[in-house]
């Protein structure tokens, strides 16, 4: 999977000079949002409609009933392409299992993948379009929305934002700079005039009149120092925050059934797909700027990176199995940083624009499929890592009820864990050369291996003790009742010897055994009560008495402290 050091020299084709022009461009947004319901009903196990009906009928999302739900006019190559690259078990997490011949026939309409697949879709289409505007002075660039949808998953408090956006005909710059800029939940900050670091100028999202539906606010500063002043939390762009309506976010004042929380940094995942009319003039400081999204630089300008970085990225963050001149779909390159995954090809060549077949299907299908799967892992993974702070936050040691509370948190979060593990995580997704290594690449720039090693050492160790302190507690009860036992058995048998009775009451009134029985009664239950609350200072003197290295003097002595007050 990995380059030489150097990496291939990028391939030149001749007199035309200067950066290539992206014939066609695809960004696809991924944002991983933590679920916080605020009826309190069990999380993560809810059903699609039952989701629709929490998120009221009013709601722009609908169920999506994809392709594999549907009859067989509906299913094309792209999707048969699409399934058979992925491993049998991936197949039952994004598909479902189909009806077979015991269970009954499938017929067209029935919604198979969205009832037996644990991962469920939701889709608006109220909104077609984008206006941005990179930077001041810009002239807008219209994208068309190709979806934009909502992933959830089943027993998994987490949900993903996809918003696939396309447009034609843009310069390397304006691509680049779409990529940086375009996804940002909230501005980083702002410049001494007030305009928003690293996001989009302006961003206006149109229906299919053409009409504004949202517009983003990152150029007012004051709500977003306002929110964050009051919750100590990001307060989210308006333009995002309707796309995720009826979903608010956790400290918005709106009312909502269903509410998110940020996981992660407030840049979301992307995904980027260019065609060009000539990649062989893209410079290796243009793969860079590519690979990492960090914006649009000067064409053919001294490079802002050291030798050690390009270096680096050429070894790590690019898949060059298909970056020659030869095959179906020449000069394609991938760059992948975790965080991004971009594909570069030529836009003369049919395979590589292909819908259908081709790498443009693969990076609508395929590719967006893994690129979720490792990142719906990751967010998970971190959630169960806020449910251990958030359950030692509410811990109160000194409350029988915030300790049981704990417990069962914990205990909650290891089931959720091993659930997690069987049904959703995957060191494997495909046995096609170029899905794994694309797929291994994102893994290990997203650290999925040791973030599940750290996390599921963290749970169990919480896991291991509670077990412990459960153990422990309960040999601390056996030796309790072992001493109240022994002391009791002093007077059972005294007075139980031969069957003898210290009062002959046997033929007394019954008002008096009545007495008897409750003076008896409260003695017996004031003696067994106090011998449990010294119960702890008498096994330490049973332990002294049967120590044969103690002295009399020394075993008086630890006799004395059972009354003596503070002597644990």
């Amino acid at each position: 999977m990995q380059t030489t050091s150097t990496g291939p020299a990028p391939l030149r084709s001749g007199a035309v000079e200067g950066p290539p022009q992206v014939v066609h461009f695809r960004q696809s947004l991924l944002w991983p949002l933590r679920l916080v319901r605020a009826d309190g009903d069990a999380r993560g196990q809810h059903t699609v409609e039952q989701i629709l009906a929490m998120l009221g009928a009013d709601s722009p999302w609908r169920e999506h009933a994809d392709e594999f739900a549907g009859g067989p006019d509906d299913f094309h190559a792209r999707h048969y392409q699409e399934f058979v690259s992925f491993l049998p078990y991936v197949q039952q997490f994004l598909y479902g299992e189909g009806r077979s011949a015991g269970r009954g026939a499938v017929r067209p309409g029935d919604a198979v993948h969205g009832r037996d697949s644990p991962m469920q879709i939701l889709r608006r289409r109220d909104i077609t379009a984008l206006r941005a505007v990179a930077r001041a002075g810009d002239a807008p660039i219209t994208l068309q929305v190709a979806h934009i949808d909502l992933y959830f998953f089943f027993d998994v408090d987490i949900v993903l934002l996809n918003v696939e956006l396309a447009a034609d005909q843009l310069s390397l710059v304006q691509a680049q700079e779409l990529l940086y800029r375009l996804g940002r939940a909230y501005p980083a900050g702002w410049d001494a005039s007030g305009a928003a670091l690293h996001g989009l100028f302006d961003a206006q999202w149109l229906d299919a009149q053409g009409r504004v539906v949202a517009q983003s606010d990152a150029q007012q500063p004051a709500p977003f120092l306002t929110h964050v002043a009051q919750h100590r939390t990001p307060r989210i762009a308006a333009d995002w925050a309707h796309l995720l309506r009826p979903l608010v976010s956790e400290h918005s004042d709106e009312a909502g059934a269903l509410r998110v929380r940020l996981i992660e940094t407030y840049r979301m995942p992307v995904m980027g797909y260019l065609a060009l009319d000539d990649p062989g003039r893209l410079t290796r400081e243009d793969f860079v700027r590519l690979g990492w999204v960090s914006g649009a630089g000067s064409h053919d300008s001294a490079s802002p990176y050291s030798a050690q970085q390009l270096e680096q990225f050429e070894a790590n963050n690019c898949y060059d199995h298909f970056w020659h001149a030869g095959g179906a779909a020449p000069h394609t390159r991938y760059l992948c940083n975790g965080d991004a995954l971009v594909v570069v090809g030529d836009a003369r060549a049919p395979f590589f624009t292909c819908a259908e077949r081709g790498v443009l299907a693969q990076f609508r299908h395929q590719h967006f499929l893994l690129f979720l799967i490792a990142h719906f892992q990751r967010a998970t993974l971190l959630m169960f890592s806020e449910h251990l702070v958030e359950a030692l936050k509410r811990l109160d040691i000194r409350s029988m009820e915030s300790v049981k509370r704990f417990k069962r948190a914990i205990r909650a979060s290891f089931e959720r864990l091993l659930r997690f593990t069987h049904r959703y995580w995957f060191h494997e997704i495909s046995q096609q050369s170029h899905v794994k290594a694309l797929w291994h690449l994102c893994a290990r720039h997203l650290d999925l291996d040791p973030l599940y090693d750290e996390v599921r050492v963290r749970i169990n160790d919480m896991n291991d003790y509670l077990d412990a302190d459960s153990l422990r507690r309960q040999a601390s009860t056996v030796v309790r009742l072992t001493v109240v036992t022994l002391f009791g058995l002093v007077g059972t048998i005294t007075t139980g010897f031969l069957g003898m009775n210290l009062l002959a009451e046997a033929e007394a009134p019954l008002w008096r055994k009545g007495i008897w029985f409750v003076l008896v009664f409260c003695a017996t239950t004031w003696l067994t009560t106090y011998t449990m609350m010294k119960s702890k200072r008498l096994s330490d003197f049973i332990d002294a008495l049967s120590d044969d290295r103690q002295t009399w003097r020394g075993k008086l002595a630890v006799f004395r402290r059972v009354w003596r007050a503070g002597s644990d």
